[in-house]
């Protein structure tokens, strides 16, 4: 469905992810409109060309009118605007999302959807440390990795449309898992190293120390700048399994802080090794 470029995208969430999966697919040519909050965001999307048209508000028109929808919005906030409004959907509609979690609301969508609109879930695995839809780009994706969701509701056309809308949007590695699959993934490779971010930027408030840092401690603490109501949620929805990768880290530092107590310097260097080997399977090629 997706190739067919007079196929028309809906963007419910017009953010920094949402802006950017418009300002992609503006480049190919399909007609994008886009629901979000503010006047100004709709002003300023169209005003950039990122959008054709845009309401503050679920426009019958447009959302009936779209043959894909794209929702970029908070895990509740989903979930709600699928409860409300659904009705206004086109038959044959299918939609999509960029939700950071979803064991936990997959499965309650596709039970709530109406028969002929299908929902097929998907997480674009990338972002910055600023929100917004003018701090959104048409780059993002570039080098970054999306996973697909499919559960035993979903059509194998609906399945490859979101494999290929990945493709489209530029991310060099599309792949699926299943829900459950994903939350224990994203707990380890997202949520964890945000809980530890933070942590590194709390535990320790002696002043000025800003001035003395090295790239190091920059480099582990980028994403501590964070939308604490965003991340808040998502560590709810999924805490369960970020608990999990909780117990797996402090494991493992127990393990470091013991070998140091105990100066054993080989266990600390087979460690160290262990580690050195590890990163480099995570280098983007």
């Amino acid at each position: 469905m997706i190739v067919d470029i007079s196929k028309r995208i809906l963007i419910v969430g017009l953010g920094l992810l949402g802006g950017s999966y418009a300002r992609v697919l503006r480049r190919f040519g399909f007609p994008i409109s886009a629901i979000t909050l503010e006047q100004r965001d709709i002003d300023y999307a169209i005003r950039e060309g990122i959008i054709d048209e845009g309401s503050t508000q679920p426009d019958p028109e447009l959302v009936g009118a779209a043959d894909l929808i794209v929702f970029a919005l908070y895990p509740h906030t989903f979930v709600e605007w699928i409860e409300q409004y659904q009705g206004l959907f086109k038959s044959g509609a299918l939609i999509t999302d960029v939700t950071g979690v979803k064991g936990s609301i997959v499965y309650r969508i596709q039970g709530m959807l109406r028969p002929d609109v299908e929902f097929i879930a998907a997480h674009p695995m990338a972002g910055r440390e600023v929100s917004g839809v003018e701090n959104s780009t048409d780059r993002m994706f570039s080098g970054a990795n999306y996973i697909v969701t499919p559960t035993a509701r979903n059509t194998p056309e609906a399945i490859e449309t979101c494999m290929e809308l990945g493709r489209l949007l530029g991310f060099s590695h599309v792949a699926t898992l299943s829900p459950e699959e994903h939350d224990e993934m994203i707990g380890f490779l997202s949520q964890l190293t945000h809980c530890i971010a933070i942590t590194l930027m709390t535990c320790n408030d002696k002043e000025h120390m800003e001035q003395f840092t090295g790239d190091s401690f920059r480099d582990l603490t980028r994403i501590a700048r964070i939308n604490d109501l965003m991340w808040s949620e998502l560590f709810l929805e999924n805490k369960s399994a970020l608990l999990e990768q909780m117990d797996l880290f402090l494991t493992q530092f127990t393990r470091l802080k013991t070998m140091l107590e105990e100066e054993d310097v080989e266990g600390m260097r087979a460690m160290m090794r262990h580690s050195t080997e590890r990163r480099a399977l995570f280098d983007k090629k």
